[in-house]
C-alpha cells in the first residue's frame, strides 16, 4: 500500500507512525510545507487518558514525549487577584517543537520518508497512491479544493484570541481573568517545558476594538497584554511567535473522505482550546483512522467507512462540548457578574462534561468553598444547593426542584379525575419543591385535545381543589397551574384563532387573525381561569407564552406577520400577551407569584432573535412576573432543535443573568448531580424535570436520602421507610463513588 500524507503535524505524524509499525511493507511519504525545526504556537496540553491511549499504541512515542513534558494536577481559577485551585486533574504540557521534532524521530525509526518545504498545491503527481491523508490544518488546501465533495462548513467564532509564551514559570494550568474598563479578558497560560509557559489572551470583539488592538501589531499587543497582566506575569516578558490576533473557525464536514483522499486533525474538524488541544483531538483520529486503515488493507473505502462510523461520534461529541465552553468565554463579562467561587465554578463546569460531583471527588475542599459561599448568599445551612428553599414574593418553596407542565390526556370535557389526583398528589408526597400542572385551558374550544383539562368552570375548579387542598395538607409542596390557550394548535376546535392566519401544519386548517373583539373575549376568559385558580387555592399562576400555543404566535415573527400595532417590533409583538399578564396580575392576589413560560428559540430560520428574549423577559419582568419558565422550539413544524444532556439550561442562564429576572430551566436533566451544577454555577435558580418524574414519583426525597440530607421529612405514614431509604441510597452513592475513581485515568507524572 501507498500512503501520502499531505501535512507534517502531530496528527498526520502519528498516524503514519502507527500505520507503519503495523503494516512494515507499505510506503509511507509525508509532505510538510515548512522547515523540520519550524513551530509555530508554543505548547500542547495532554491529559492523563490521552497519554494512556499513547502508551498503549506505541511505547516509544510515550516514553519520548513523557521524558520532555512539564506535569501538573490543578487547575487555577484567578480573577483580579483572588484565586483558587482545583487538585486532581491530571495533565501535562510539551513544547509543540519539541513534540514534533519526538515524532520525527519516531518516524525515521519506523523508515517513514519525511519531505519538508513541500508546499503541496497539486495532487496529479499522487494519482498512484492508494491512500491520501489531508493533515494540512485549519486552512487545509486540499479540503478547500474538494470543499463541495467533503461539505465543508466554517463558522467564524465571535471572540478574538492570540497565542503568546513567557518565562513565566506556572505550576497549574491558569486561567487569569482581568476585569477592565473595556471588558473582560482572560488568559490560558500552561507551563511546557521549564523556563516557558503557553499564554492565549482572549476576550470579546466589543472589548478588542475598544482597546484598539491591531490583528498583525504584535508590539502592540504585547505592550498592552503586558500591562493589563503585569501582576501574573510578574516580570517576565511575553514572547511573540507569527502572534496574530484571530477568531476562532468552528470547521465541520459532512463527508470526511472523497475517492483516496481522507481528512484528519483540523483539515477534518476542529474543537476549541478552551476544551483541550487541538492536537490531543488530531491524535485520537490519526489512531482510529490507523486502525481502520490496518484492518481493511485491501480495501480503502472500507477503511474509510470505519474510520468515519467509530470516529464521527467522539468527535461530534467533543465539538459540542468545546461550543458550549467557547459560548462561556463568549459571554464572559456576564458571568463576571458572579460570586468569586460561583464564577470559578461556572468555569469549571463550563463544558458541562464536569459537574458537581466530579470536582468534589477530586477536590472536596474546592467544592466546600463553593458551597459554603452559596450557603452564605442564600443564608440557608444544606448541604445541596437543590434543598436550600427559595422564596419569590410570599411564597416559599422548600427546594429548587419542580415537576414541569406534562400533560397527561386523560380529562373528560376539561375535567380532571382520580388519574390526575393519583398524578399530582404522588410527586408532592415525592417531596418536590413545586408542581406544575399541565397546560390548563381558560375555555373549552382552548384545549389541545379532547383530553385536555380546564379551569373555566365551578365544576373543574373544585376538581383541582381537591388536589390542592390534599397536597397542602399532607406536604409542604407548592403548586402551580399552567393558564393556556391552545390557538391555532387545538386539536379539536372547527375555528381556530392565532395572531395571524398562518397554520401550524398542512395538517392543521388555517386559523383567523385575531381581532380586538377576540382579543378582548380571552383577555376575560384568563381573568376567569385566574380567579378559579385562586378559588382552586393554587399558590402560584404560569402564563404559557410558549411552543407556539395562542400568546406565542404573537412573540415569534415566524408565527406574527400582522401589520397592525399587534405585529412588526417586538415591542408591538409583545403588546397582546403583556395584556394578557396584566389582566390576571390584577386579580391574582399579590402575594402570589406569577411565572410565564416562553419559548427562547424556535429552532429555526429568521424565528425569534436573542434580543427578542431578553425584550421579552424583560418586559414581563416590568410587569411583574417574579419568574421566567425557559423552554425553547415548537413554534413551527420545521425546527431544528439541538438536544442533549441539560440542552435548554443555556437559554435559562442568559436570561437570568442578562435580565436579571429569576428563571426556571428543564430539558433532559436527569440526576441531582446536574441540578446542583446548575444552581452552584447560577444559571438558573429552579430545575423543572419532566420525563425522571413519570415513573419515579419520588425522586425528591430518594435524592434528598442521596445527598445525606438531615432531617428527611416523609407523610407520617411513611416516615418509617426514612432510614431504610437513606441506607440504600448512601450505599448506592459509595458504589458510584467508587466506579468513578476506578475509571479516573491513571497518573502519567514522571
Amino acid at each position: 500500500m501507498k500512503i501520502t500524507v499531505i501535512g507534517g503535524g502531530p496528527g498526520g505524524l502519528y498516524f503514519s507512525i502507527l500505520t507503519k509499525k503495523a503494516m512494515p511493507h507499505c510506503e509511507i511519504d509525508i509532505y510538510e510545507r515548512n522547515k523540520p525545526d519550524d513551530s509555530f504556537g508554543f505548547g500542547v496540553v495532554f491529559s492523563d487518558e490521552t497519554l494512556g491511549e499513547f502508551l498503549k499504541r506505541d511505547m516509544q512515542s510515550y516514553e519520548l514525549i513523557r521524558s520532555e513534558f512539564a506535569y501538573w494536577d490543578d487547575i487555577v481559577v484567578a480573577r483580579d487577584g483572588k484565586k483558587v485551585s482545583v487538585a486532581g486533574n491530571g495533565f501535562c504540557g510539551c513544547s509543540r517543537k519539541t513534540l514534533l521534532k519526538l515524532l520525527h524521530q519516531r518516524c525515521q525509526e519506523e523508515g517513514i520518508r519525511l519531505h519538508f518545504e513541500q508546499n503541496i498545491e497539486n495532487l496529479e503527481p499522487f494519482k498512484d497512491s492508494d491512500i491520501i491523508v489531508a493533515a494540512d490544518g485549519i486552512g487545509s488546501g486540499v479540503r478547500t479544493q474538494f470543499q463541495n465533495q467533503f461539505g465543508t462548513q466554517i463558522q467564524m467564532k465571535t471572540n478574538r484570541f492570540v497565542w503568546l509564551g513567557s518565562t513565566k514559570p506556572l505550576d497549574a494550568f491558569t486561567y487569569f481573568f482581568r476585569t477592565t474598563p473595556f471588558g473582560s479578558i482572560v488568559a490560558h497560560t500552561y507551563q511546557y517545558e521549564e523556563g516557558m509557559s503557553t499564554w492565549i489572551f482572549e476576550c470579546s470583539n466589543e472589548t478588542w476594538e475598544k482597546l484598539q488592538f491591531e490583528v498583525d501589531n504584535e508590539n502592540d499587543t504585547v505592550s498592552k497584554l503586558s500591562e493589563i497582566f503585569k501582576n501574573e506575569l510578574d516580570g517576565h516578558p511575553l514572547i511573540t511567535n507569527k502572534s496574530h490576533w484571530r477568531q476562532f473557525p468552528h470547521v465541520t464536514n459532512k463527508n470526511w473522505s472523497y475517492k483516496n483522499i481522507v481528512l484528519i486533525g483540523d483539515a477534518k474538524a476542529t474543537a476549541h482550546y478552551s476544551i483541550g488541544s487541538g492536537t490531543k483531538l488530531a491524535m485520537d483520529c490519526a489512531i482510529g483512522l490507523s486502525d481502520a486503515v490496518i484492518a481493511n488493507p485491501s480495501n480503502v473505502q472500507a477503511a474509510f467507512e470505519q474510520y468515519e462510523k467509530t470516529r464521527r461520534n467522539p468527535v461530534e461529541m467533543i465539538q459540542y462540548a468545546a461550543t458550549v465552553s467557547l459560548d462561556w468565554f463568549e459571554n464572559m463579562d456576564r458571568n463576571n457578574q458572579h460570586p468569586f467561587y460561583q464564577f470559578s465554578f461556572g468555569c469549571m463546569t463550563r463544558s458541562k462534561k464536569v459537574t458537581y460531583e466530579n470536582l468534589r471527588l477530586r477536590d472536596k475542599s474546592y467544592t466546600d468553598k463553593v458551597l459554603n459561599e452559596f450557603k452564605e448568599i442564600n443564608q440557608f445551612e444544606s448541604n445541596s444547593a437543590a434543598y436550600t428553599p427559595f422564596k419569590f414574593r410570599d411564597l416559599i418553596i422548600e427546594n429548587r426542584i419542580a415537576m414541569s407542565a406534562m400533560g397527561q390526556y386523560q380529562a373528560e370535557n376539561g375535567l380532571i379525575n382520580d388519574w390526575h389526583f393519583q398524578h399530582y398528589t404522588s410527586r408532592a408526597l415525592g417531596g418536590l419543591g413545586l408542581v406544575f400542572t399541565e397546560m390548563t385551558a381558560i375555555s373549552d374550544e382552548g384545549r389541545i385535545t379532547l383530553g385536555c383539562p380546564g379551569i373555566y368552570n365551578d365544576e373543574q375548579t373544585n376538581a383541582w381543589k381537591r388536589i390542592n387542598d390534599f397536597i397542602h395538607k399532607h406536604t409542604k409542596t407548592k403548586t402551580a397551574i399552567q393558564l393556556g390557550h391552545a390557538g391555532r394548535k387545538s386539536q379539536i376546535s372547527k375555528n381556530l384563532i392565532a395572531a395571524s392566519p398562518l397554520p401550524f401544519s398542512e395538517n392543521y386548517p388555517t386559523p383567523s387573525e385575531m381581532n380586538r373583539e377576540h382579543m378582548q373575549q380571552i383577555i376575560n376568559q384568563f381573568v376567569i381561569a385566574a380567579q378559579n385558580a385562586e378559588n382552586a387555592n393554587f399558590d402560584m399562576i404560569e402564563l404559557q407564552a410558549h411552543h407556539g400555543f395562542l400568546l406565542a404566535t404573537f412573540l415569534s415573527p415566524l408565527t406574527n406577520n400582522r401589520t397592525d400595532t399587534y405585529g412588526g417590533s417586538i415591542e408591538n409583538r409583545l403588546r397582546f400577551p403583556l395584556e394578557v399578564f396584566d389582566a390576571i396580575r390584577n386579580v391574582f392576589p399579590k402575594e402570589k407569584p406569577i411565572s410565564v413560560r416562553i419559548s427562547a428559540t424556535d429552532w429555526s430560520e429568521n424565528g425569534i432573535s436573542e434580543n427578542d428574549v431578553y425584550a421579552i423577559s424583560k418586559a414581563f419582568k416590568e410587569a411583574g412576573a417574579d419568574i421566567i419558565t425557559v423552554s425553547t422550539g415548537n413554534t413551527v413544524v420545521n425546527q431544528q432543535p439541538k438536544g442533549g444532556r441539560m440542552w435548554q439550561v443555556p437559554f435559562a442562564d442568559a436570561i437570568r443573568n442578562t435580565v436579571h429576572i429569576p428563571t426556571i430551566t428543564a430539558g433532559n436533566i436527569t440526576d441531582i448531580d446536574q441540578i446542583n451544577t446548575i444552581i452552584l454555577s447560577g444559571k438558573a435558580d429552579l430545575v423543572a424535570l419532566g420525563k425522571p418524574l413519570l415513573l419515579d414519583p419520588y425522586f425528591a426525597i430518594k435524592a434528598k436520602a442521596y445527598e445525606a440530607i438531615e432531617n428527611i421529612e416523609a407523610p407520617i405514614s411513611y416516615e418509617k421507610g426514612i432510614q431504610t431509604l437513606v441506607s440504600s441510597e448512601q450505599t448506592s452513592r459509595k458504589q458510584i463513588e467508587k466506579m468513578k475513581r476506578a475509571l479516573k485515568p491513571k497518573s502519567n507524572k514522571k
